[in-house]
């Protein structure tokens, strides 16, 4: 990436192109259709991303949490929820903190086959790291992680 500024601060212009990169070269790759064929799952990008926020999520999740993870709305998730217990791949749970309440949780064959999607976008993506060193690697997941995060709350405000 260019830098054409005198003071060492980021060229922002130099950085649209690349993020713009960056999402065709995800979409155009198929590297989310090919890691959900490898895992032997007929679903759409939301149903994996419930699966993938519940396998990442540190145990079971109330169907808001999901939705907040995902920065969706409730009902987008509930329909997805039903689906995937239907496919035996997530079940409800009774929340222990307010037995009124459900949580989600994979079920074993749901936590296998997310697995198998993540190994497969993790090694693509381990793959595409492979050069660089491992203070590089550190340097970028933080750094990714901040942008993330900040660009998420800026733009929600912008929504708000």
């Amino acid at each position: 990436m260019t830098d054409t500024s005198n003071d060492g601060e980021l060229d922002l212009l130099a950085v649209l192109p690349r993020l713009s990169q960056l999402g065709t070269v995800l979409n155009r790759s198929r590297l989310i259709d090919r890691a959900t064929e490898s895992a032997g799952l007929g679903l759409d990008r939301p149903g994996l991303g419930v699966l993938v926020t519940l396998q990442t999520g540190g145990g079971p999740l109330r169907v808001g949490e999901i939705a907040r993870r995902m920065q969706v709305v409730g009902p987008h998730v509930t329909r997805h929820v039903n689906e995937l217990e239907r496919r035996g791949l997530v079940q409800r749970v009774a929340d222990p903190d307010d037995r009124r309440a459900r949580l989600v949780e994979l079920t074993p064959a749901g936590s296998e086959a997310v697995g198998r999607y993540m190994q497969t976008v993790l090694s693509t993506l381990g793959e595409a790291l492979a050069g660089w060193s491992p203070e590089d690697r550190r340097t970028f997941g933080r750094l990714l992680d901040r942008f993330a995060t900040d660009l998420t709350t800026r733009l929600s405000t912008l929504d708000d």
